[in-house]
């Protein structure tokens, strides 16, 4: 895992008190927002949050991190507004994260996620295709139905992000059947697929504050490099986390032939090690029988990926992609309470287990 931040860059700051707030204040907005879609849909988008179980029975699911919604509202506060002001933004960032999830899970044939069987599994893919769309209009109508100016901009940025967002999706997929992939590619692609939605997290809710661009487009580079710390952090996970933690397969990423960070950082380092996983690679491009694999076929191509340095590239590459989202915050003025929990935010990102 990426090494903690340095302590001199830490702070006092609560996350989890952090995170809480940002899913207390967003949740009955998010949830009155899910009341709105047709039968059924209303039911398969409340299991997919985890509010009810497969049977429609209240539940307590893992909502996740909630980390956007925090930086939303946090990000109102730059202005001097409310958190309350950053709700809206809070919202529709995760109506278009969980649409992006719920298609993503389909594509990926993923089974399982936060510890359980993913909409398309329990609903069928048109379900997961359906509310997944249907979660994408809904963000786009919680901030223009506000009727100010400060909305349509944040409809923008948002919709500009959600674009960059299904580009990068469509990255990866593509490079899931090529043999090679650069580092710089991969890290295009990440900067789309996860940059892109937290850097808008990042900003929107000081857009609906009223700031200016300049502080809405350097707000947004914090949370772009955030995000690329957040995806290499989710590349090792995708690799060598442990299933309890993630509530996902053990080697996830290598059964999915994903061309992650530390995969193609391994490949481009050079060396027998890399050598040979190269080749290793391309001949499971080329099998047909990929998903019959045992566990320590799996474990000796992470093994392979470790060995050539990919494990630690991406591990520094978190930390360095860390620092540039904190330096980005020096070109806003802010009260030094919230200029801390951005810093805090960022080091609980580098620093997680799931």
């Amino acid at each position: 895992m990426p090494p903690a931040p340095k302590a001199d860059r830490r702070t006092t700051v609560d996350v989890t008190a952090l995170l809480e707030r940002g899913r207390t204040l967003a949740t009955p907005v998010l949830r009155a927002a899910v009341d709105r879609l047709a039968p059924p849909m209303d039911t398969v988008a409340a299991y997919h949050f985890g509010w009810i179980d497969a049977l429609g029975n209240p539940a307590h699911g893992d909502g996740g991190k909630a980390v956007r919604p925090a930086l939303a509202v946090l990000s109102a506060e730059v202005t001097g507004a409310t958190p309350q002001t950053g709700v809206p933004g809070a919202v529709a960032v995760e109506l278009v994260h969980n649409f992006s999830l719920l298609h993503d899970d389909l594509m990926d044939g993923d089974e399982q996620r936060r510890h359980r069987d993913t909409v398309w599994k329990v609903h069928g893919p048109a379900q997961a295709i359906l509310v997944g769309d249907a979660l994408f209009a809904l963000a786009n109508e919680v901030l223009l139905e506000l009727g100010t100016v400060e909305a349509g901009r944040a409809t923008r940025r948002l919709t500009r992000a959600t674009r960059s967002l299904i580009d990068g999706q469509a990255q990866d997929i593509s490079y899931e059947h090529r043999d090679r992939v650069s580092v710089e590619e991969c890290l295009e692609m990440e900067g789309n697929k996860t940059g892109a939605l937290l850097a808008t997290a990042s900003s929107i809710g000081a857009v609906l504050g009223g700031a200016d661009e300049h502080t809405a487009d350097a707000l947004e580079r914090y949370g772009h490099h955030l995000g690329l710390a957040f995806q290499a952090v989710d590349d090792l996970l995708g690799i060598w986390g442990d299933p309890e933690a993630t509530g996902k397969q053990t080697w996830s990423d290598l059964r999915q032939r994903k061309k992650s960070l530390p995969v193609v950082a391994a490949l481009a380092a050079g060396g027998p090690a890399s050598e040979r996983l190269g080749e290793i690679l391309a001949a499971d491009a080329k099998s047909s029988d990929f998903a019959t694999f045992s566990e320590e076929e799996f474990a000796a191509r992470a093994a392979l990926i470790e060995e050539a340095g990919g494990r630690e590239w991406t591990s520094e590459e978190a930390r360095r992609q860390h620092i540039v989202a904190i330096e980005a915050l020096d070109a806003v003025t802010m009260p030094d309470r919230v200029r801390e929990a951005f810093t805090a935010l960022a080091d609980f990102v580098v620093v997680r287990k799931r």
